[in-house]
């Protein structure tokens, strides 16, 4: 919990100084971390607690540098490496995607279903009803799962609609025997 307390007032602190500078520094979080989730190796240098903070700044500062990311996103990272908090780093870019988004007045969600992919029409409608319901558009990301056998589960943040077979079933057997 502490460390969500942490994370979030980075990543609204990141925001807000964006803002303020006139920067994308969601963007540059944005190219960092699409880096370090490409690279095993580079994700194992930052994460695990094996190497010092200087081998970790060694590297992190070349990918830095060839990312083209400003100084602000630099001394951030050097930062959470000095500091010993580079691990919280995954938990603050996405609050502060969470955070840009609402600013930018809109939602990101999932869709899951059973199916290599949703119909055009049927995520349509279930962003209108989003849209309607929520009072932002809804960025919706469709992805198969194994756990939906028919239908589909929309996320989006705290709210999940749930029109999968697995979740009818399941009220239909609590209403059974709960009558």
């Amino acid at each position: 919990m502490k460390e969500q307390i942490i994370a979030k007032a980075y990543a609204q602190s990141i925001v807000e100084l964006g803002e303020e500078l006139k920067l994308d520094l969601v963007g540059e979080l944005t190219k960092l971390t699409e880096a370090i989730n490409k690279s095993n190796d580079l994700e194992t240098l930052l994460f695990l607690e094996v190497f010092t903070a200087e081998e970790k700044l060694g590297v992190l500062n070349e990918v830095m540098k060839r990312l083209g990311l400003s100084q602000i996103t630099v001394n951030f990272m050097q930062f959470l490496v000095q500091e010993q908090r580079i691990g919280l780093m995954p938990m603050i870019f996405k609050d502060a995607i969470v955070i840009d988004d609402h600013k930018k007045g809109f939602l990101r969600g999932t869709i899951e279903g059973s199916e290599d992919s949703i119909p055009a029409d049927v995520k349509e409608k279930l962003k209108a009803y989003l849209q309607q319901k929520l009072g932002r558009e809804a960025i919706l990301e469709y992805k198969k799962s194994g756990n939906v056998t028919a239908g589909y589960r929309v996320t989006v943040e705290d709210l999940q609609l749930d029109a999968s077979l697995e979740n009818q079933l399941e009220q239909f057997k609590d209403s059974v025997l709960n009558s």
